[in-house]
């Protein structure tokens, strides 16, 4: 970033602003909307801000500018119109220690208005670094869609409910507290005008501290889809905004972790082929054991935790201790290859019978039956293959030799490296050689009806294994 978000206190300070026209105008109505005290300096002042002047809400002075005038400010805005005039004023208030704003000239700020959805106390505050203002607008019209008028009001209510909680209920009843708060009925009778029985539901829930909310710890099993930040779904995001500790897989996009709540503990437990430094019973132990401590517990893993996820061996743990959990589905590794692709996993006519199946069992590589046993309208996605690879190429070739079987590798899909490739059967140890594709790939093969593959429907499929 080039710039830093931040939120500035404003009650009590100066703001001056310097210019009389609309752009001038423009920067009061937003610094109106806080408590600062605003002082215009400008010869003449057009009718919106000497209608403010007059009205005392913000105080004009037409006199001579000076080096103090800028002293003790928590910003200045300059908006003359002249370019000349405002790379003068500009000189003058960083003289006097000031944090400018010339308007419409970017090089010569140090703050950036941002685009606002104001829900005081609940403030978005959307930048582009003044590359792209009509995006900030688009997302800011997006935001105010999405976020109930009413929705400050609340926030400010649990605002003043706060102390109250705190000196009642224990940090981790507070936060589910909060969470239903803003989760469940208090913001839905609070969204349809009913902020009596929301705070009075509030308050209850302060005093009795029941609310529906759990006692124990939970664990969920949450996909993250095959990497990239925004392939989670927004119930995955959820849970990991709502956790105490996250036990994450590799092969994640980094960015991910940053979707989570920023107090929540995070652990790495990834299993690299051969490096098993979290071997699977330690991880299902840890789970357990951390919700026994009463915490909420996150387990991302990589694509969807029902396929080759071992999330079983996770669940019955679980089941066997008492310890209730979900599972969040994921994207797994063959849709987001296949939407990488821009294709269909299935081709009507063509392809009717999709299976998953995996080339790495407990005792090693070896070619599974899908793969021995394939009939014409199958596509096979193998996960955790590549090792297997020259062993499906002579297994193939042996039993149907004469079939029109395609071939399709992915690596990385939908990650930065994505390797999309089609072969033939027999290149395919060869190509995955030279394209260096050890353990994060895919291998599809296809058997269409049709005898050959559409052009529109050739699949390559990424690895999360």
């Amino acid at each position: 970033m080039k710039t830093f978000p931040m939120f500035l206190q404003m009650a009590g300070r100066r703001v001056v602003i310097v210019g009389g026209g609309e752009q001038a105008a423009q920067k009061a109505r937003l610094i109106l909307k806080t408590e600062a005290q605003i002082d215009v300096f400008a010869l003449e002042l057009d009718p919106e801000l000497s209608d403010l002047a007059a009205a005392g809400r913000v105080t004009h002075h037409a006199g001579p500018i000076t080096l103090q005038d800028f002293a003790d400010t928590a910003l200045v805005f300059v908006a003359t119109g002249c370019p000349g005039m405002d790379m003068a004023l500009h000189a003058l208030a960083k003289a006097s220690g000031a944090t400018v704003n010339v308007v419409d000239q970017p090089g010569l700020c140090d703050a950036i208005t941002p685009s606002i959805v104001d829900r005081d106390p609940v403030v978005v505050a959307i930048g582009t670094e003044g590359t792209a203002p009509v995006l900030a607008r688009q997302i800011k019209t997006k935001l105010e869609e999405n976020l109930e008028p009413r929705l400050g009001d609340l926030a400010a209510l649990a605002g003043r409910m706060r102390s109250a909680a705190a000196a009642r209920l224990a940090p981790r009843t507070r936060r589910d507290l909060w969470r239903w708060v803003f989760n469940d009925a208090p913001r839905r009778l609070f969204a349809s005008g009913q902020e009596r029985d929301a705070a009075k539901r509030i308050k209850t829930a302060i005093d009795t501290g029941d609310f529906g909310a759990s006692e124990g710890g939970s664990v969920s099993l949450v996909g993250a889809g095959p990497g990239a930040k925004d392939l989670i779904t927004l119930r995955g995001v959820q849970r990991l905004q709502e956790a105490d500790i996250i036990y994450y897989d590799r092969l994640l996009d980094p960015e991910i972790l940053e979707l989570a709540r920023r107090d929540a503990e995070r652990v790495y437990v990834g299993k690299a082929p051969g490096c098993h430094s979290w071997p699977q019973d330690k991880i299902t132990q840890t789970l357990v054991s951390a919700a026994k401590r009463g915490q909420r517990v996150v387990r991302l893993k990589c694509g969807d935790p029902g396929v080759f996820g071992r999330s079983t061996e996770e669940t019955d743990a679980l089941k066997n201790a008492g310890i209730p959990f979900e599972i969040v589905p994921g994207v797994t590794a063959a849709c987001a290859a296949a939407a990488s692709a821009g294709h269909s996993l299935t081709d009507r006519g063509a392809i009717d019978t999709l299976v998953l199946t995996t080339g790495h069992r407990t005792d090693g590589y070896a070619v599974p039956d899908p793969v021995m046993n394939i009939r014409p309208g199958t596509c096979v996605a193998l996960y955790m293959a590549v090792g297997a690879a020259q062993q499906i190429v002579d297994s193939l070739t042996a039993q149907h030799p004469r079939a029109p079987l395609n071939v399709q590798i992915a690596a990385k899909a939908q990650r930065t490296g994505e390797i999309l490739i089609d072969c033939a059967l027999r290149d395919m140890p060869k190509t995955l050689k030279d394209h260096d594709i050890t353990g994060e790939a895919i291998l599809f093969i296809r058997w269409s009806r049709c005898g050959q593959i559409s052009k529109n429907n050739a699949i390559a499929l990424s690895a999360v294994s």
